[in-house]
């Protein structure tokens, strides 16, 4: 059954375990010119992005990361990290899964699991679904953070 055009409430959005065939999905997505554009993050080469994500991501016992399906098919992640003394949390859907409500379903269905509080967030300010998706979860606005040119938003979770 096509998932297309239906809301994250009409699709069967679920979290599971990374596995690394979803990897390449995640490399697909994050390569997306439209997805850097929003994010203004600049993609990894596919050495350095699979050598990321073995290393940082799925060898650190400190990350909490989850593949997104929709419908079975690999739609995305959401993952937790430390950097200092916050607890960060970031997310990457593929762009045919933007705009359908799936990205709130699969936040709220991590933010179950992730219990760390306080929780950062810091999309880029330009970024508007983005930091929408995450307020509606309940993050506040906390400030502003520059990476590069770039000025994001600190979004906290209490």
């Amino acid at each position: 059954m096509s998932t297309a055009g239906k809301s994250g409430d009409d699709v069967d959005v679920r979290l599971r375990a990374v596995v690394e065939a979803d990897l390449e999905f995640f490399l697909e997505y994050e390569h997306d010119p439209e997805a850097v554009r929003r994010s203004r993050f600049t993609p990894r080469p596919r050495d350095a992005f699979l050598r990321h994500w073995k290393a940082n991501v799925l060898g650190d016992d400190t990350v909490f990361v989850r593949t997104v399906t929709v419908g079975g098919d690999v739609a995305g992640s959401v993952v937790a990290w430390w950097d200092g003394d916050r607890r960060f949390l970031g997310y990457w859907l593929g762009r045919p899964y933007w705009g359908r409500g799936i990205g709130s379903r699969a936040m709220a269905l991590f933010l179950e699991r992730e219990r760390n509080r306080p929780l950062y967030a810091d999309p880029f300010s330009g970024n508007a679904g983005s930091v929408r998706l995450l307020e509606k979860q309940g993050f506040r606005r906390d400030g502003i953070v520059r990476h590069g040119d770039d000025e994001h938003v600190v979004l906290v979770l209490s």
